[in-house]
């Protein structure tokens, strides 16, 4: 990213991003000090990248950060180059304000440590290096501490890494798509005695969520971010926040390289073409590319049969089965690439209860885990398949009689005419209030997701797993159990009740999607 190694941009902030909120009452900035630092280190910035940190470090009369309550969110696609803006700013600040304390933290370990190592050979280069003091490499351990007593802590989430700090100056959430609300108590508390004069400073940095992913504290702030806000006007005032987006156009052909270069400010003069071409081999589907390449929102992508604002209103965090142990609902997607379970049942009150019982990529797991799911939950009267849909290469039919390979776990099937019953009570549920769920992340974004499918000219449908890119096995399998809540008389015993070691045990709750096992 010097200047000498590459051509700079000269496209201002809002000539690059999709979208730009700015926190009111900016009157100054520290980012003119930081360049000027980064100028010493011998690095340069493009021009948006410039309007960003103008932004991020923007002050108001009274000297404090004015996004020190709302943070600072970045939805980027990969290869822009994100962890070189953040990591000179946190790196100036290091020098400029001595005994500044900044945790670093990734979702997972392997890019934690990742980061540590570009940020370590930046600590050692030779205009960088007088200000450091000593770097540490022990795995839990890494940090870069510098002169002056400031110091860069990196760790993983996944490895509990941010608990248990105080006077904490800078937090760094990299990986920021997947990021519980509960990590984010956890860590956000540490920075509430900062000591830094202008405030502390919070990041969250990442992708578009995945389906699967538990994205809710950084969907929560893109929707915080843009709520109200004119979808064709790219700068925004009036937030406690910076919020920046870059991304292509929601209906962009995944190989359109004039939407490479909408969605990446650093292609193609930073990011060369060869870049590109080596993430666009390497990811796996043109969704995974659609989104953590040209940065779309899924929920920009697609529209579902569901209306949102009446499954929002359906959201009950105290909403439970009244009676059980309930149904449940099995539903495999595409090509096995991802799988869901879920249960429902009637409520106390008499209307209807759905919920993710847990959802993961791949369909390997699901032979065992239902397997233990029934250990603990013997009086489970059915599991609810479409025996039509992608779970038929893991079943075995002999006669009427489903069974899913593996364990000898005995399967309800559904017919068209049941299964198309069942697709049209989910939304006249959740249209006329009697059904209800808990607002888990991953089974709101596969209602938001769920397309139509027509069959034939009978004016029926289901859900179509066609008409989106998105996983929808959540929303499905909940559809499949809350029939079989409904019609539990036609339901097939999974098998005959065995008692484990353990003793019964109802299937347990988690806001997250992930159930018992």
């Amino acid at each position: 990213m010097h200047a000498t190694a590459t051509k700079s941009s000269t496209r201002k902030l809002s000539e690059v991003a999709r979208h730009v909120v700015m926190p009111s009452g900016i009157v100054s900035t520290g980012w003119r000090d930081v360049e000027d630092q980064c100028r010493e280190f011998g690095d340069e910035f493009d021009e948006w990248q410039r309007g960003a940190g103008s932004l991020i470090l923007g002050k108001d009369t009274e000297g404090i950060y004015t996004a020190t309550v709302g943070g600072v969110t970045i939805s980027i696609p990969r290869q822009v180059a994100k962890t070189f803006l953040v990591g000179r700013i946190v790196f100036a600040l290091c020098v400029l304000f001595p005994g500044l304390k900044v945790l670093w933290t990734a979702h997972r370990t392997r890019t934690s440590t990742n980061t540590f190592k570009s940020l370590q050979g930046y600590a050692r280069r030779k205009s960088v290096a007088p200000h450091v003091e000593s770097i540490r490499t022990a795995n839990g351990e890494q940090e870069i501490a510098f002169v002056n007593g400031s110091v860069i802590m990196f760790g993983a989430r996944e490895a509990g890494f941010g608990r248990g700090f105080d006077e904490v100056d800078v937090e760094v959430f990299d990986e920021a798509q997947i990021l519980t609300e509960k990590a984010l108590e956890d860590m956000v508390a540490a920075t509430n005695q900062s000591r830094h004069p202008h405030g502390a400073l919070l990041f969250f940095m990442g992708t578009p969520p995945r389906p699967i992913d538990p994205g809710e504290a950084f969907t929560g702030k893109r929707d915080d971010a843009l709520s109200g806000k004119p979808a064709d006007k790219v700068m925004h005032v009036g937030s406690d926040a910076v919020y920046i987006e870059c991304s292509a156009d929601a209906d962009a052909d995944p190989d359109d390289r004039e939407q490479w270069k909408k969605a990446n400010p650093s292609f193609p003069d930073r990011t060369p073409l060869r870049s590109m071409l080596r993430l666009r081999k390497n990811l796996p589907s043109d969704e995974s590319w659609l989104r953590e390449a040209l940065g779309i929102w899924q929920s920009v992508r697609t529209g579902g049969v569901l209306p949102m604002d009446a499954w929002g209103d359906r959201a009950d965090e105290f909403s439970k089965v009244g009676h059980g142990p309930p149904p449940l609902g099995l539903e495999i997607g595409p090509d096995l690439a991802w799988a869901s379970i879920s249960l429902a049942g009637r409520r106390a009150d008499g209307e209807w209860h759905v919920e993710l019982v847990e959802a993961r990529n791949g369909a390997a797991w699901v032979p065992a885990y239902l397997d233990a799911v029934l250990d603990k939950n013997p009086g489970i009267p059915g599991v609810v398949v479409d025996v039509g849909g992608p779970i038929k290469s893991m079943i075995t039919q002999r006669g009427t009689r489903y069974t899913l390979d593996g364990p000898d776990i005995r399967l309800t099937p559904l017919r068209v005419s049941e299964l198309t019953d069942a697709c049209t009570k989910v939304l006249v549920g959740t249209v006329t209030g009697w059904l209800h769920h808990i607002d888990q992340p991953q089974l709101t974004a596969a209602a938001q997701s769920a397309g139509k499918r027509m069959i034939g000219d009978t004016g029926t449908w289901v859900f179509s797993r066609k008409s989106t890119t998105s996983d929808i096995t959540p929303i499905q399998s909940a559809t499949y159990a809350l029939w079989g809540a409904q019609n539990e008389s036609k339901l097939k015993t999974p098998r005959p009740p065995r008692v484990s070691a353990g003793g019964r045990e109802y299937v347990t709750r988690n806001r997250a999607g992930r159930g018992a096992t």
